[in-house]
């Protein structure tokens, strides 16, 4: 089947692109910061609580965070995962259903997770709200339903990231930059979920849920003294215990600049990763340093790598970079982008230009000058949020910093200079111990990215080493359009049973990682030359349509009606009917390229103008298909993968269609129907 949803991708790239902020504040006068000092007291259990009375609005935060070190879980990765997700499911004394009731009676907001809680609501009801988190924090209510429950839905999400480019570059960053046997490298697997136990996650809970290293912040309309003896009497009886301090060394970074490259066949386009690791503290001299040299490498919209790479070159939508601190282990320095492939090689040869120009030239006045001016902004638009406080009032007590840090932030900021960024750069910002990690589609980028003649290794989705994928096969002789086509036929149910066909009704659900809500997609089909297909998400309606009905067509998005004419009338009149592919075997100009891997499987690859068609050697399936467009003056290419064929009325269809579009679009149909459900109204 071809279905592009061409115009869905067109909408959400569009979101992407507009909530980037261009906007870059002038620099003017430093606004004097005064943040509110808290009173803290410390209960005989350890735990220290922090309050800042705001009577502003009539509204209250808590926040409690357990700052242990971090440590590893082994075979039984996941542990803390299921802890978090466990947690506030009820209590012993509270049935869930009744707790989750009150909450929303209250209209608070609580959250559990394995490292602390956090609470919100009208100061009204201030004790109960506090009630409830402590209840839900140190009463939790591991029961084998509820952890049956999670430990599924934590597995079958992890399932749907294995075909997720950024997913596999995230985790393969991870343990190239650490190892697999350090906590910041270890990474979930479905075979490490299922050891974990319910006895695991309560002995998780009670070794490190402990108050030693815990923080209760509390902000707005209370009194403190009130408060304090609230906060007495609910987590008095929290038992006192301190959580292991497991050690770990230090990563170490590679000898040399190389290219760590992961072949994953379904990509359309590259996640390419610059990183090496730092020791870095908030503490640390360097650390406003750090900060604005990153601004000005990749942090800023403005900065060297964006302007670079998507304002020059128009390679991507967004380019950045970040440097992390943290005062138990080294922590990271890394740039990213996202480019099509074929522009790999060239995005590498150029985030390496920048990065040799922020460590040997030093960066104008009146470029650090507006880096200044727009991180100040952005910290001093934060600093009045309640969160901001409770965070940096932490950060004050566990990251040892002086008593003023966050009053004297943009004295610091300020103080920065051009000699301080190129030095900082040239110590954190390693261009000759760079791994390079690169995670696309080999057979497309590998022989150009070999002529930047940096040694490269290859690794698997894990970060395994592996050997140097596999090319394009040559296609058998005999192997044509036709032949593939006749096998895909045979593979969905035969010509008998195909001809039979003369409308199917698609309805399916997806998430997008920006909406709100779940995104309702209906398709459906006809014979006569019709085609619909409709995206809508509850509250919003539809947020995009397409439909063909005979020689006219049309999309409407959000509301606005645009006529389809031309080339796009009949590349959308040749769609506009059931099992299109089969116009393949016979279509001018269409050729089988070449054989390449897909998703584990040797694929024929038919190529018919923009459009790329994949359809498995062994099953005859059509498993994937591939199409380039121009979006906003780029070129891109949009991948969709067909999977879980099942039989409906002799024939098999796609259940679960993923869309590629720079993010993972998982359309899983609910209800498929041929030759019912279809109506010449669908398509008016």
């Amino acid at each position: 089947m071809k279905k592009s949803l061409i115009i869905l991708a067109s909408l959400f790239l569009t979101i992407t692109t507009q909530a980037q902020d261009r906007s870059q504040p002038k620099p003017g006068p430093s606004p004097a910061i005064n943040l509110k000092k808290p009173t803290t007291f410390t209960l005989p259990n350890g735990l220290k609580v922090l309050v800042v009375e705001d009577h502003k609005l009539p509204r209250v935060s808590y926040s409690l965070s357990i700052d242990n070190a971090p440590y590893a879980e082994g075979d039984k990765k996941g542990v803390s995962d299921l802890t978090s997700s466990l947690i506030g499911n009820g209590s012993t004394k509270t049935p869930k259903d009744v707790f989750n009731e009150e909450i929303d009676f209250l209209g608070a907001n609580i959250n559990f997770y394995a490292s602390g809680a956090s609470a919100s609501g009208l100061s009204k009801h201030a004790t109960r709200i506090l009630e409830l988190m402590a209840e839900g924090a140190i009463m939790p209510n591991f029961t084998q339903e509820e952890f049956d429950k999670e430990k599924d839905k934590l597995i079958e999400g992890l399932k749907t990231q294995e075909k997720s480019v950024s997913a596999v570059a995230s985790r393969v960053e991870d343990v190239l930059a650490y190892g697999k046997n350090h906590p910041a490298g270890e990474y979930l697997s479905e075979e490490t979920i299922k050891n974990v136990s319910l006895s695991d996650v309560k002995q998780n809970y009670r070794t490190y849920f402990v108050p030693q290293n815990a923080y209760l912040v509390i902000i707005g309309d209370v009194k403190t003294k009130d408060i304090k003896k609230s906060v007495e009497k609910l987590f008095g009886p929290w038992v006192k215990a301190t959580a292991p301090n497991q050690t770990y060394s230090n990563p170490t970074n590679v000898q040399y600049t190389q290219i760590n490259f992961v072949d994953m066949p379904n990509a359309v386009q590259s996640e390419v990763i610059l990183m090496n690791t730092v020791s870095l503290k908030m503490s640390d001299p360097d650390f406003f340093p750090v900060i604005l040299a990153n601004q000005v490498f990749g942090g800023d919209f403005n900065s060297y790598l964006n302007m670079n790479l998507r304002e020059a070159h128009g390679w991507t939508y967004g380019a950045s970079s970040y440097v992390d601190a943290n005062k138990y282990t080294n922590s990271k320095f890394v740039a990213s982008t996202q480019v099509r492939n074929s522009v790999t090689d060239s995005a590498v040869v150029e985030a390496l230009k920048e990065l040799k120009r922020i460590r040997t030239e030093k960066v104008s006045d009146e470029m650090l000058n507006n880096v200044k001016a727009g991180y100040i902004g952005r910290f001093v638009m934060q600093v009045e949020k309640p969160a901001t406080v409770a965070r940096y009032a932490v950060n004050s007590l566990t990251q040892g910093l002086p008593a003023d840090f966050y009053e004297n932030y943009i004295k610091k900021i300020n103080a920065v200079t051009a000699d301080d960024v190129m030095r900082v750069a040239n110590k954190y910002m390693l261009q000759d111990n760079l791994r390079i990690l690169i995670v696309s589609k080999g057979s497309e980028v590998i022989p150009a990215l070999e002529k930047l003649k940096i040694p490269m290794f290859y690794f698997d989705k894990y970060g395994n080493p592996t050997e140097k994928p596999a090319m394009k096969k040559v296609v058998p002789a005999g192997v044509t359009p036709k032949t593939v086509v006749d096998n895909y036929i045979k593979a969905i149910g035969g010509e008998k049973a195909v001809k039979a066909v003369k409308t199917i009704s698609f309805v399916g659900e997806a998430k997008h990682p920006q909406a709100p809500m779940p995104i309702a997609y209906v398709m459906k089909i006809d014979s006569k030359g019709k085609f619909m297909d409709e995206i809508s998400m509850a509250g919003m309606g539809s947020l995009v349509k397409q439909v063909v009905n005979g020689n006219t067509a049309y999309v409407s998005q959000q509301g606005q009606k645009m006529p389809i004419e031309g080339d796009d009338l009949a590349e959308m009149k040749e769609i506009a009917m059931p099992f299109s592919e089969t116009l393949l075997a016979t279509k001018a100009g269409v050729k089988v390229d070449a054989i390449e891997p897909i998703n584990g499987s040797d694929a024929y690859v038919v190529v018919n103008g923009d459009t790329t068609h994949y359809f498995d050697v062994a099953s005859g399936l059509k498993v994937a298909e591939s199409k380039s467009m121009e979006q906003q003056g780029q070129k891109i290419t949009l991948m969709t993968s067909f999977n879980n064929y099942k039989e409906v009325k002799g024939v098999k269809v796609p259940f679960n269609i993923i869309k590629n579009l720079g993010f993972e679009l998982d359309v899983k149909m609910t209800d498929v129907k041929i030759n019912e459900g279809v109506t010449d109204a669908d398509f008016q």
